[in-house]
């Protein structure tokens, strides 16, 4: 019996949602492109996964939309692929996951993000998140 960590979940206006397991299942067996939505510096600064493809939603300083965006994000997925959209908490990846949707492309958002979200001590990376739960990433 599959848990339901290792389906998709239902989402409003893209495919779905996936726990980081799942994406990285998908990617290692070639079903799906591993998109990294987070900024250029938050990927030298905490980590990137690697093979990801790096389109980021907005980029810093000032988080300004990233014009390009459509035009990156087509260029990695090919046509009838399926992506899915990495961000620190996995925030982010559900506006670009919509926007790939508009695209036409079969979008899920990496729940929990690369981080996850803060502990009681404000601290990231101790509940939940890509780097949490051992997948592959480097610095």
């Amino acid at each position: 019996m599959t848990s339901n960590a290792e389906q998709p979940q239902p989402a409003e206006g893209y495919a779905g949602n996936v726990s980081p397991q799942l994406a990285w299942h998908w990617v290692q067996a070639g079903e799906a492109i591993l998109i990294d939505v987070r900024t250029d510096a938050e990927r030298e600064w905490v980590g990137k996964v690697p093979g990801a493809v790096a389109v980021a939603w907005k980029q810093w300083p000032g988080m300004a939309m990233n014009a390009a965006f459509d035009e990156m994000l087509r260029a990695a997925v090919p046509q009838g692929g399926k992506a899915v959209m990495l961000c620190r908490s996995g925030v982010r990846s559900v506006a670009a996951a919509r926007r790939a949707a508009e695209l036409g492309i079969e979008a899920y958002n990496i729940l929990e993000g690369f981080e996850g979200d803060p502990d009681a001590n404000g601290q990231r990376n101790r509940v939940g998140g890509w780097r949490f739960h051992g997948l592959p990433w480097n610095q």
